[in-house]
């Protein structure tokens, strides 16, 4: 094992990652902005150092300024966290390039699954079950119109460089299509800076299910379990859970079959998650892309399993065997985490803002990964996740009776949160019976208004 890592992120899962490194006995060393600087993790690391202003593009995407922090602390690793940098395949080889460990896949691989239409087309070939689509992007909007009538409505428009969501949109007619089309291209130059599209069958009421996977040193990959993801706001996930009331034992078997092929047809290293989409109707699942990465929900795959996936990626670029013997887990109990944001519950959008009282839940089965605290400051420079608040019981209704008292046990005081949707979700029937679908967050908000 290396005795110093850098974490190239800020935040929760800085924090998350320096607890992990620090039990192991390594070296931590943080980044942060300028906006930063009070936040929990600078001061948890054994050093810190102020990489640039607030912007993102001068300091947590400044790959120059962050390779300097770690040559002038003498980090022997870098963990990149998710966002920023962390699916950035020039990122992690320059890291290599200067003799320094990445904690990640291989960069060949973020490049093979950083096209999404390449993706696709790889897993097709791997026979992981993919929607019908294009397989290559579309010209301009009147090839995107063939292509949908062939695919047959409504489709999926989203950026091939994409990711969170962002840039994607529904078409049921051509008259959508030009409209989504358009959106979603100018979303794609902005955000991605690459204005290819490409599209893909549309699935009504579907479960949004995705898969860890822990691509080992030995070479081999193990899946621990799949996660439902199918709460999301605007394309983005809020709430997930594990394992999924969506997923049959059989369709288990097979998604979790077709997650390890798919990472084993790129040589995945390091931890990844594989995410599909359930067809509720059928009980058929499609390859929906691969994020190499660590996720955002991952503890509660941790809460499930006992594993402590940083500890396994660590140890995997350290080129070790695993911490736990893997071939034999089995997942227990349910667990659900909550995104807690800064942002107002009803139209989700940012609400930062000064941090004036923080009081988390406490008690068995109870975990929370804050980036946060009183006097923290909100900023508007980064996406505004305060906490994310994870629960596990032996089964779902004790989870989500254990979720509903530890959100209204959580007090934050300051900045307006989504704590009382949650709080409304836990209670919605839809939900509650474990026969929703990604369209459940406009349903209870819907609901709430009547």
């Amino acid at each position: 094992m290396f005795d110093s890592l850098l974490v190239a992120n800020r935040g929760e899962i800085a924090r998350r990652i320096i607890r992990t490194a620090a039990r192991l006995g390594v070296r931590t060393i943080a980044v942060y902005s300028e906006a930063d600087a009070s936040l929990p993790y600078v001061r948890e690391a054994d050093e810190a150092v102020l990489i640039g202003p607030a912007p993102p593009g001068q300091s947590y995407l400044n790959v120059a300024a962050i390779l300097d922090a770690a040559r002038q602390t003498g980090a022997q690793a870098i963990h990149p966290g998710y966002g920023f940098l962390a699916e950035n395949a020039a990122f992690a080889a320059a890291v290599r390039d200067a003799g320094l460990v990445w904690v990640g896949p291989p960069p060949e691989a973020i490049d093979a699954l950083g096209d999404k239409v390449n993706a696709r087309n790889l897993m097709a070939k791997a026979g992981v079950p993919v929607a019908p689509g294009t397989e290559r992007p579309v010209a301009d909007v009147a090839e995107a119109i063939d292509a949908a009538e062939a695919i047959g409505y409504p489709v999926m428009v989203k950026a091939a460089a994409g990711g969170g969501g962002i840039g994607m949109g529904i078409a049921r007619d051509a008259e959508e299509l030009r409209a989504a089309y358009e959106t979603a291209r100018a979303r794609a130059e902005r955000f991605f800076s690459s204005p290819e599209i490409f599209l893909e069958r549309y699935i009504e009421r579907a479960r949004h299910v995705e898969v860890q996977v822990l691509g080992l040193a030995d070479g081999r990959v193990v899946a621990l379990g799949e996660r439902d993801c199918s709460v999301q706001r605007r394309h983005q996930k809020i709430v997930e859970e594990t394992p999924s009331p969506a997923v049959s034992a059989e369709l288990r078997s097979r998604i979790l079959a077709g997650a390890v092929a798919a990472a084993e047809a790129i040589g995945y290293r390091n931890a990844g998650t594989v995410e599909c989409l359930v067809d509720q109707a059928t009980q058929e699942y499609v390859f929906l892309e691969m994020n190499a990465r660590l996720q955002v929900e991952h503890p509660i795959t941790e809460l499930v399993t006992g594993i402590d996936l940083v500890e396994e990626q660590l140890r995997i670029a350290a080129g070790l065997p695993p911490a736990a013997d893997l071939d034999t887990v089995t997942p227990t109990g349910h667990a659900i985490e909550l995104r807690v944001y800064a942002e107002d519950p009803v139209r989700f959008l940012p609400r930062p803002g000064a941090i004036t009282g923080w009081r988390e839940p406490t008690g068995e089965g109870i975990r929370v990964d804050a980036g946060y605290e009183a006097g923290s400051v909100v900023t508007p420079y980064y996406d505004p996740l305060l906490a994310k608040l994870c629960v596990h019981a032996a089964d779902r209704d004790a989870a989500i009776e254990r979720a509903r008292a530890a959100v209204r046990d959580f007090v934050i005081e300051g900045p307006i949160t989504n704590l009382s949707f949650f709080d409304r979700l836990l209670t919605h029937p839809r939900f509650v019976s474990g026969e929703y679908d990604t369209g459940i967050v406009a349903e209870v908000n819907s609901d709430d208004r009547q």
